[in-house]
C-alpha cells in the first residue's frame, strides 16, 4: 500500500533541507521526497515506509520532527478512451444492374375478369 507521510521539521537553511531529504531517502520503501509548504514540511511517498522510524531518524539530527499526517495514496483512475469515429461517407448512388432494370407490364383492360391473360 502506497502512502504519503507529511512530517514537520524545522529546516532553516538549504543545507538542513538537504540533510532531511537524505535521511528520508535512505529509508526503505521511499519512492519520492519533497519539501512542502512554508519549507518546514517534508512529504515522503513510498510503499511500506515506517513513519515512526522516519520521525525518530529526523529527530536525531533536527531535535524536532512531528508527524502531521499519514495518508494512503490511491492510483488515479484511468480515463476511458473514446472510441474512434469513422468518417461518414456520402450515400452511394451506385445500383447493381439487376436493380436498375424495371419491368413494367401494361395494364390489362380486356380479358377474363379477375386476371390478365398474359400471366
Amino acid at each position: 500500500m502506497k502512502q504519503k507521510i507529511v512530517i514537520k521539521v524545522a529546516m532553516g537553511s538549504d543545507k538542513a533541507k538537504s540533510k532531511a531529504m537524505k535521511i528520508a531517502v535512505a529509508m526503505e520503501g521511499v519512492s519520492s521526497v519533497s519539501v512542502g509548504k512554508d519549507n518546514d514540511q517534508l512529504q515522503v511517498v513510498g510503499e511500506g515506509v515506517d513513519s515512526v522510524c522516519l520521525a525518530k531518524s529526523l529527530r536525531k539530527k533536527f531535535c524536532f520532527a512531528d508527524i502531521v499526517s499519514v495518508q494512503e495514496v490511491k492510483p488515479p483512475k484511468p480515463e476511458p478512451t473514446p472510441c474512434p469515429q469513422l468518417p461518414c461517407l456520402p450515400p452511394c448512388d451506385y445500383q447493381p444492374p439487376w436493380l436498375a432494370i424495371r419491368h413494367e407490364f401494361p395494364a390489362c383492360e380486356t380479358g377474363p375478369p379477375g386476371g390478365c391473360p398474359l400471366m
